[in-house]
């Protein structure tokens, strides 16, 4: 016996030392540090994640980093995460040993850095050429560079104005100014995003720690002492005395709005011109931010990719207004934000409307209404809501009318302190008024045929439907309008419209009725992927094919690949209009294969290498639904505040909610693959779906599994409305 009594006390012990390990491992962190932002810095094609690895301000200003589309060029200041195509990328700086004897041109003919030191949250480090040491942090509205010159007695730094990410022809006017041998200011108007003009105009100023010993300007092939140059292909340089001190810093702020305005962001936030200072003082926030979720595990590779996705779901979208509250107007004219709030832009609607909006709401309310009142007011400037917004310009990629999503969303999870009558003014109007445009695009083309025919082109007629489906709960959440609540419910339901009963697919049809063949008209992405973006109406949907078993049957089938590309009839772990299909077995009572085909989306398609994304970020969508699978709960339905469930990829979460409480959930086994119950605060869940308003109450939330399957205890469907 007293073997036994030494030999059990002797396991307890060192299960407890183990608990502590894990626990301090997970809990006592530096959150940044988990971070590692050359995550989707790489791949190709459509599978790309198309992330920048420098570091960014969570939801800040400026970013700071080698550009993803010219790393060549050095480091710019302005940078979508994410983002599949061409963008941004202004007022690169490079630093070259020596003196500048050749003009830089197009500053295409350099070499891209040569290795990633470091590249956390709120810091990246790597080497140049000619081993060029580059340290960059940031501030809210600020960028911090240190060059370390150390195997040289002297260094230039470029600075180019006339360039950013695109082609030199969509640059439409540029202009450089040095005003002393420290400090330089400019301004750059024009670029492109996915081919669609972005004639915004962006400001910058600009200081060094040293006076240069030589400063000039260039432009395209000529280099001149002028200090004052204009148009593309121009820039400036300062080289400086490094034999005496080898480490340059240099700080720039940017403005929408002046030069004036970036001056004084740039005087705002002088106190972090110190290197150190500004990279600890942002990481401190970083690790605040990052540690509204605590995760517990002994695997640092997977808290890497949990944080690592966290952090990308923060970075977008980011404040465009000053530190004296000007911004441009999506009219062109200088506004001030009301006292208190931040003007936010870089709204990937089509894509952030599915995971990232709710998570931010959930998260940070008071960041999520000053979005929210954003793009409330670039409605009024602009004439209506935009699909894809940047900097001050409705660019009109992608479809659908999906700003109603995002903000009814971003309502439902708390982040509710906005101005709602216009909100949902805007959102009528755009619903109801044919041709009305944000700016120069459409806000829901082909308007008239929805209306009228109630339907339209397949994937663009599911877009609008889930619109007025969110519409419809905002009426009577925000708004207390049944009347309009029940229009636009009955309109969402204009699916129905789509549905070809000899196919049992979804699929367009022309404006007489005629059914088209069933592979037309689907946007990134084919009739096997959109069957199932009816996420207000599932149970519906499923009863109209036939019932639960071939639903299963259909899911099954999707499901048999994971990597699918846009035109793949499979499930495409990448692209937005698959997010969803995962939980989608929860409504035909199979919730073993939600929580299966989830871990093997987490396992096969993600990883922590530098490709380890299945699509591209899109601006913190993907992070976003990373998050939200490893958690367990899912936004599912547009404007609903709740979430679809699924067994957590972690033992242990503590969630800091926006209202202070705090959420616990757990799971009862490491391994466990079926789900037999949950508990809510120790009441068993009768359903597969949590409401936000038991969840935001906070609490514990306890997952019991199994390793075989057992009937769980749901006795009621998830939510469906008819």
């Amino acid at each position: 016996m007293d073997l036994l009594l030494k030999t059990n006390t002797y396991m307890r012990a060192k299960i407890f030392i183990l608990y502590l390990f894990i626990f301090s491992f997970t809990f006592g962190q530096q959150y940044y540090n988990y971070v590692d932002t050359k995550i989707g810095s790489k791949g190709s094609g459509l599978a790309c994640g198309y992330n920048f690895v420098g570091p960014t301000y969570p939801f800040g200003m400026v970013q700071f980093t080698p550009s993803f589309f010219s790393p060549n060029r050095g480091f710019v200041i302005t940078q979508l995460n994410g983002a599949g195509c061409s963008n941004m990328g202004n007022f690169p700086i490079l630093p070259i040993s020596g003196k500048l004897n050749v003009s830089p041109n197009d500053m295409n003919g350099y070499e891209k850095y040569e290795k990633i030191k470091q590249a956390t949250a709120g810091h990246l480090s790597l080497t140049l050429k000619e081993n060029i040491q580059v340290d960059l942090t940031v501030s809210k509205r600020s960028g911090v560079a240190k060059f370390d010159f150390s195997e040289s007695n002297s260094g230039t730094l470029i600075i180019g104005s006339g360039i950013n990410s695109s082609e030199s022809t969509k640059i439409k006017d540029a202009y450089i100014k040095i005003t002393s041998p420290k400090s330089v200011e400019g301004y750059t108007q024009g670029g492109d995003f996915c081919g669609t003009a972005t004639n915004y105009k962006i400001f910058f100023a600009a200081e060094f720690s040293h006076d240069a010993i030589e400063c000039g300007t260039w432009k395209d092939k000529k280099i001149s002492q002028k200090k004052l140059m204009n148009g593309k292909n121009s820039g400036a340089y300062f080289t400086f005395n490094t034999a005496i001190d080898n480490e340059i810093t240099y700080q720039i702020s940017i403005s929408f709005v002046s030069i004036e305005n970036a001056k004084e962001n740039l005087k705002s936030e002088r106190q972090f011109a110190d290197f150190d200072f500004c990279k600890k003082e942002t990481q401190k926030i970083w690790d605040q931010k990052l540690s509204k979720i605590i995760i517990k595990s002994n695997s640092k590779d997977k808290l890497t990719q949990f944080y690592t996705h966290l952090y990308h779901s923060m970075i977008h979208p980011n404040i465009v207004s000053d530190i004296n509250g000007e911004y441009m107007g999506a009219d062109f004219i200088k506004k001030r934000v009301e006292k208190g709030r931040d003007h936010y832009s870089s709204f990937s609607v089509w894509d952030t409307y599915r995971t990232q909006g709710q998570l931010v709401a959930m998260l940070f309310p008071k960041e999520s209404s000053d979005m929210m009142e954003s793009l409330v007011n670039f409605a009024k400037e602009a004439g209506g809501y935009g699909r894809w917004i940047l900097a001050n310009i409705e660019t009109g990629i992608m479809q659908g009318d999906p700003t109603p999503i995002l903000i009814s969303n971003s309502y439902a999870f708390g982040g509710d302190n906005f101005d709602v009558e216009s909100a949902y003014e805007f959102m009528k109007k755009g619903a109801l008024q044919l041709r009305l445009r944000s700016q120069k695009q459409e806000i829901r083309p082909y308007l008239n045929e929805y209306i009228n025919d109630g339907h339209t082109f397949a994937s663009m007629a599911l877009e609008y439907c889930s619109s007025d489906f969110a519409i419809a709960q905002f009426a009577k959440n925000a708004i207390s309008n049944n009347k309009d609540y029940l229009f636009f419910k009955k309109r969402s339901q204009n699916w129905k419209n789509l549905y070809n009963p000899k196919t049992k697919w979804l699929n367009s049809r022309y404006p007489n009725g005629v059914w088209k063949d069933k592979t037309h008209d689907w946007r990134e992405g084919t009739y096997k992927n959109y069957f199932w973006m009816v996420p207000h109406n599932l149970s519906t949907l499923i009863d109209t094919i036939g019932g639960k078993e071939f639903a299963e049957k259909r899911l099954d089938s999707l499901f048999t690949r994971l990597d699918a590309d846009y035109h793949q009839d499979w499930f495409a772990a990448g692209n937005e209009p698959d997010f969803q299909v995962p939980w989608i077995y929860n409504w035909v009572a199979k919730e073993q294969k939600t929580n299966d085909v989830i871990s093997r989306i987490i396992d096969e398609m993600y990883s922590s290498d530098e490709d380890g994304l299945p699509g591209n970020d899109d601006l913190g969508t993907m992070g976003a639904w990373y998050v939200f699978a490893s958690l367990g709960l899912y936004p599912l339905i547009p404007g609903v505040g709740g979430f679809s469930t699924n067994i957590p990829q972690f033992m242990e979460s503590k969630i800091t909610l926006g209202n202070g409480n705090i959420l616990n959930i757990s799971k009862d086994d490491t391994n466990g693959k079926f789900l037999n119950k949950m508990e809510l605060n120790k009441v068993p869940l009768v359903s597969s779906w949590v409401s936000w308003n038991k969840i935001k109450l906070g609490g514990e939330m306890k997952f019991f599994t199994s390793n075989s399957i057992s009937k769980n205890n749901f006795t009621e469907e998830p939510p469906s409305f008819k």
